[in-house]
């Protein structure tokens, strides 16, 4: 068998990959070593999980509305309905990847790839080698293991057994106060499981201003049974009835029990599990490939996307690092030159951000000027009832133009497109503020925090600094 291009793996960068290519006119093979398509993303990881944290947001809004006036009684949680429901979603979205595949007559090869030679493929469960003309390494990432946790034992979990949602423990500890760390902490905590959170560093999602994740540390501190910062976890014993954890750190006690312990600290590329080396492919000792802007690693037919190529492990940027590494083997000029990818943390409240931060401007050293709205000014926030929330815009203090911003609040997901689209194309505050946004609606808040930078916004009162008086 021979293909004018092989994808490795089929996440949504692997497929989107495949896909592109067919449509530019390549025979095109498609090689998952899974039964159903989408990889982790769909199957274990985005998808899933934003079903759960769904069901979670239900559960969290009915009981925030007893305090005006709206008195639900306490869920009952029928836990095979909901997994149910759950993999529902997830075989819809399966099947439809497979009719996708089908009609545009991509093959799908089922089985674990490894690389033979530069052009040549086994595929384990295929009698015969792939040959290739040109292939694209997409085998996506693994939750990182650390040492001291019994992974053999079924009650130790990674994000994958976390979602399969077998059973609700009584009491679940999270080691990772990361994105998915905390996703998974949400879901389990509004479903009455006994949260605990221990996260090495010394802040709840390390590395995202304060000010974006302070109304979540605050919201999730309430529901949560404890959490603990600059604390590690040294081992865990197994017991036949629980798992004792030990703890070094400030505030934690020495040892405490749980049902279940989740471990989320982190991902690891899968780049030495193809076998790249046979095809000439430097991969690092970590898993990494190195790629050029158009995706092509050190052996010019072979490019690699997503996970394996470096962080962000997002699996928008994978989509868009496979569209152009479809186009420029179909020998069109294509390019990865994306100026931000958005991040988001589907926690309640939610937390996003794009561009430049307000942590890496000070680390750097860089001038910024900053509009900020608070939700509390937000007539939409008030009728939902969730005014902790804010909006957040950076600007170059050298040109005017924004290049950062986060948002946390309920949808602040959907929020960041407009300013991950405001960075890449070059607008200024002007051109946020005076495009007329609907009110009331969250989506005015980025044009509000673009006003209170430019010093026009008459939603809030901001005393004028000599610097503003000038600016204006």
């Amino acid at each position: 068998m021979t293909y004018d291009l092989v994808v490795i793996g089929s996440g949504p960068g692997g497929y989107s990959a495949a896909f592109r290519a067919a449509d530019l006119g390549l025979n095109v093979a498609l090689i998952e070593k899974y039964s159903t398509l989408g990889g982790v993303c769909l199957n274990v990881g985005c998808i899933p999980s934003k079903a759960l944290l769904h069901a979670a947001k239900v559960i969290s809004d009915a009981r925030d509305m007893a305090s005006h006036g709206i008195i639900f009684d306490e869920p009952e949680i029928e836990i095979v309905i909901l997994r149910r429901w759950k993999d529902s979603v997830i075989g819809q979205l399966t099947k439809g990847l497979s009719g996708l595949a089908k009609q545009r007559g991509v093959t799908v090869l089922t089985g674990e790839a490894n690389f033979q030679s530069p052009n040549e493929i086994a595929v384990s469960g295929q009698s015969d080698t792939i040959s290739f003309k040109q292939a694209i390494i997409a085998v996506g990432s693994r939750p990182t293991e650390i040492p001291g946790i019994p992974f053999d034992d079924p009650r130790v979990l990674t994000s994958t057994g976390a979602l399969a949602l077998d059973d609700l423990p009584g009491r679940l500890l999270v080691i990772g106060g990361g994105i998915i760390g905390l996703e998974m902490a949400t879901v389990y905590m509004e479903m009455d499981v006994e949260v605990t959170v221990v996260e090495l560093m010394d802040n709840l999602m390390f590395g995202v201003d304060r000010d974006l994740v302070k109304p979540l540390e605050k919201r999730m501190a309430k529901q949560l049974s404890a959490i603990y910062i600059k604390t590690s976890v040294v081992k865990i014993e197994a017991h036949d009835k629980h798992l004792t954890a030990h703890f070094e750190g400030e505030g934690a006690p020495a040892t405490a029990d749980f049902d279940k312990v989740l471990v989320a600290v982190g991902r690891q590329p899968n780049g030495l599990g193809v076998g790249a080396d046979k095809a000439g492919v430097a991969v690092d000792e970590r898993g990494f490939i190195a790629v050029d802007k158009h995706q092509r690693t050190n052996v010019p037919h072979i490019f690699a996307i997503g996970d394996v190529v470096g962080q962000p492990m997002l699996a928008h940027k994978a989509v868009h690092e496979g569209k152009v590494a479809a186009e420029v083997a179909a020998g069109h000029k294509s390019g990865f030159d994306a100026l931000v990818i958005p991040s988001v943390a589907y926690t309640d409240p939610e937390v996003a951000w794009v561009g430049l931060t307000e942590t890496e401007a000070k680390a750097s050293g860089q001038k910024y000027g900053k509009g900020l709205f608070p939700w509390a000014a937000s007539g939409r926030a008030l009728s939902l009832g969730r005014t902790e929330g804010l909006t957040k815009l950076l600007f170059s203090e050298d040109d005017g133009r924004v290049v950062g911003g986060g948002v946390v609040g309920p949808n602040a997901g959907d929020l960041i497109a407009e300013i991950a689209l405001a960075i890449e194309t070059n607008c200024d505050a002007e051109d946020i503020g005076l495009t007329i946004h609907p009110h009331p609606t969250l989506s005015e808040t980025v044009a509000m925090a673009a006003e209170a930078y430019a010093g026009t916004i008459t939603d809030l009162y901001i005393p004028k600094t000599k610097k503003s008086a000038k600016k204006s």
